[in-house]
Formats: C-alpha cells, sequence, structure tokens
C-alpha cells in the first residue's frame, strides 16, 4: 500500500483536529478514582483527593504514528506496514497481542460484517419484509422467508410476526449497498421480550465481551442476569428485578467507559462485589 507522505502543515492541522479528542481519553479518571468518588457522594462528603498512583492504561495513537518498528511485528486491524515501520491507520488504542499489532478504534458509526449478531428495533413493514433499525449508516431488512418458517400467504398481515418497535436478535447474512440483509433463523435469533436496553460504542464490544466471553458471564453471573451483547453496540439485559438489571448495566456502563484500564475485568467484579456486599 503507498500513503502519500504528509507535509508538515497538514500533519500540524490534522493533530490540531484530534487534539480535543484525544484529551479527552488522555485525562482520563483511573477507575479507583470513580469508585471513590461514588463513595464520597454517598457520604456527602467533599472531594478532597490525596496523592495516588497513575492507573496503568493503554497508549492512544493517532493515524500516520509508528507504532511498532521491525519486521518481527505484524500488522493487524487499524495499521499498515510501511517498510520496517507499523503506522496506525487510524485514531485508537494500541493493542499488542504477542506480535500482532492493532489499533483498536474509540469511537465511529456501526458497520455491518457478515455474520454480526446485531439486536434491531422494527421500524418498518413491507408487503414481503421488515425494516429494522440497527443503529448502523445503512438498515437492516429482514425478508419473509428469513424472517419465519412457516408458510405466509400473501398479503397477509406480517405485524402478527413482528410488530412495529418490536426489538429482535438477528443476523447479518449480507451487506449490500441498500442495506444489511437480516436472518432469524439461527441459534438464539428471536423477538425480545422485556427487558433493559443498554447502547454502548459498537468498538467497545469486544470489551464488553470480553475474552472467551469472559467479561460478559462476570457480569451475568454477579447479578444473575441473562444478557445479549449485538455487535451493533445494542445490549438487552433480563434479570428477576429491576435492581439487578440497573446493576448490569452499571457494569456495562463502566466496561465502556474505561475500556482503556489494563486488569477491568478484575476491576468490574470488585466492583460488583462491593454493590452486593452493601445490600
Amino acid at each position: 500500500m503507498v500513503r502519500r507522505k504528509e507535509s508538515a502543515e497538514e500533519m500540524r492541522k490534522r493533530h490540531e483536529e484530534l487534539q480535543k479528542t484525544t484529551s479527552a481519553f488522555t485525562e482520563e479518571k483511573p477507575f479507583e478514582e470513580r469508585e471513590e468518588r461514588d463513595e464520597r457522594d454517598e457520604r456527602g462528603e467533599r472531594d478532597e483527593r490525596g496523592e495516588r498512583g497513575q492507573e496503568k492504561v493503554r497508549e492512544i495513537v493517532l493515524p500516520g504514528q509508528v507504532v511498532a518498528k521491525g519486521l518481527d511485528f505484524l500488522p493487524g486491524d487499524g495499521t499498515v506496514r510501511e517498510g520496517d515501520d507499523i503506522i496506525a491507520a487510524r485514531f485508537g488504542l494500541l493493542d499488542l497481542v504477542g506480535r500482532l499489532v492493532k489499533v483498536i478504534p474509540l469511537s465511529g458509526t456501526y458497520l455491518p460484517k457478515k455474520e454480526d449478531v446485531v439486536i434491531g428495533k422494527v421500524i418498518e413493514i413491507t408487503a414481503a419484509s421488515w425494516i429494522i433499525d440497527i443503529g448502523a449508516v445503512t438498515v437492516g431488512m429482514l425478508g419473509l422467508s428469513e424472517g419465519v418458517r412457516e408458510y405466509v400467504e400473501k398479503y397477509a398481515d406480517l405485524s402478527k410476526y413482528y410488530n412495529f418497535g418490536d426489538l429482535i436478535v438477528a443476523q447479518v447474512i449480507a451487506v449490500k449497498p441498500r442495506g444489511a440483509e437480516l436472518s432469524m433463523k439461527g441459534s438464539g435469533l428471536r423477538k425480545l421480550d422485556d427487558g433493559l436496553i443498554v447502547r454502548i460504542n459498537s468498538n467497545k464490544v469486544p470489551r464488553v465481551i470480553g475474552r472467551a466471553g469472559s467479561m460478559v458471564t462476570l457480569i451475568k453471573n454477579e447479578t444473575d442476569c441473562n444478557i445479549i451483547v449485538g455487535q451493533n453496540g445494542v445490549i438487552w439485559i433480563k434479570g428477576k428485578n429491576v435492581e439487578s438489571e440497573l446493576l448490569a448495566r452499571e457494569a456495562i456502563k463502566r466496561v465502556e467507559e474505561f475500556s482503556h484500564v489494563s486488569d477491568l475485568t478484575e476491576k468490574i467484579k470488585a466492583f460488583l462485589e462491593k454493590v452486593k456486599a452493601k445490600k
């Protein structure tokens, strides 16, 4: 891949445009400070902070920045190779796994991909399909053949299957210019009952799921909630009571907020155990 060399002026302007966004993350308060702040709010105490150690965070990088040197490293998502250097191709968090170098985007609109499982809402019904809002740059389209298994007569009322406002779990089977084609044929794909909906940045979904599902499993077990995470950043929570659902939501929002912090699973576990111990 051949990249045009930026002039000094172009680099200066690009860095100025990203400065505000970068500062918002580099000045992020550590996880424990959020914990201390919550406790102070409960006791009604003033915010009086003493000296404290700095939390280890992942490095934030800018497009065009050299993130690794040498042929021992391999470029992954969000990076390109230029000679012996690996260059960041987007603004995000540097992630080094073994020899693989990736940049995890910090923001952006969900871009549907084939085989993604998403949670969407029915916003329109046509003669032979349902139009689904999946929070992407394009809509989702659920055709009759992929939406129901039984025979449906021509001009039948499709709202008896999925009505306006219904939430569904579906899978992307194709991405085309007119939209993402969806299917309800698969394990766990269904219409959702009442529950709590949480929306997060779709780029933070891998952090909420965790390696081999470790993070979402932890939150499920500690809150006794059923949780479905859509790749589009829409999350469905169903618990035995409202309190458990709200606790699960708070844990998920903390994962999103502190996605750049190391040992996050242990910190979320400690937070959940602490809240439960107060009850």
